[in-house]
């Protein structure tokens, strides 16, 4: 290929007096220096060496892992870890009335009203542990029923799931009346609960126009529910979903009327 480019290069210089000749015969040397570099970059050559694919730097910031179903890990933000309630307010920024119970958990006051965390978060990484009644009552929607609210719009449903039908993207684990899970991972009730929950949250631009939509996983008790799964907006119970421009916002945990208990909430900022 090269050699055609010379010869092509030299019949064109004939026709041409001595000033054009040089002004473009460096042209051509350019092009072919340029040409010459770039195959042999696009040669890629095989290590023939294993340190020739290690990778030292950056190294990883160290983060020492929580105990099991105990203590968070050392950069996470503590929600709540049974010993108070001060992350949190009601919606009306008024303290909660929920019940901070003796065994390091809090269970829902009905009719007392949502409550949130006073800090607001954008992507993160979620660890929430939640429980039932042991006493069954109602059915479908309306046993053991709360939520969890990423950035108090995007809800991941809290239910007693366990033999009660309801419908699909409604059940516990669900992306609220979006996407319905995987499987259903549920324990009986009365048993604690976990759900550890990635989200990456949307973007929108200066005018208000979502760029690029919200993104979650779930793992529930261990088992995977949600996979990188989109979700579409907010997720209201009647209508369709919503998208209206937002920055960071708080984790919101729902009062539907039951006694639904919450421990060991902590968080990791993506």
């Amino acid at each position: 290929m090269m050699m055609k480019v010379v010869l092509w290069s030299f019949e064109i210089l004939k026709s041409l007096d001595m000033r054009k000749t040089i002004v473009l015969f460096s042209v051509f040397l350019f092009l072919g220096i340029n040409f010459s570099s770039a195959q042999k970059k696009a040669k890629k050559v095989e290590p023939t060496d294993p340190k020739q694919t290690e990778v030292w730097t950056p190294v990883p910031v160290v983060v020492t892992p929580g105990q099991v179903n105990s203590s968070a890990p050392s950069d996470a933000v503590v929600i709540f870890d049974g010993t108070n309630t001060d992350a949190f307010e009601h919606l009306d920024g008024s303290p909660i009335k929920w019940t901070l119970n003796g065994d390091g958990s809090i269970t829902v006051t009905p009719k007392s009203g949502d409550i949130r965390t006073k800090a607001s978060f954008g992507s993160f990484q979620l660890h929430i542990e939640w429980r039932t009644p042991s006493v069954v009552k109602g059915e479908g929607q309306g046993r053991g029923n709360s939520g969890i609210f990423l950035q108090d719009k995007y809800e991941v449903q809290v239910l007693d799931s366990y033999n009660n039908l309801t419908y699909s993207n409604g059940q516990a684990s669900s992306i609220y009346k979006q996407t319905m899970p995987l499987v259903n991972a549920c324990r009986p009730p009365g048993e604690w609960q976990s759900y550890d929950i990635i989200y990456k949250a949307p973007k929108f631009n200066k005018k208000g126009v979502k760029t690029s939509s919200a993104y979650v996983t779930v793992i529930q008790n261990g088992i995977l529910t949600h996979n990188n799964t989109k979700i579409q907006g907010t997720t209201p119970y009647i209508g369709w979903p919503k998208n209206p421009p937002h920055e960071d916002g708080p984790l919101k945990l729902q009062d539907h009327g039951d006694l639904v208990s919450y421990r060991n909430i902590w968080l990791r900022k993506l």
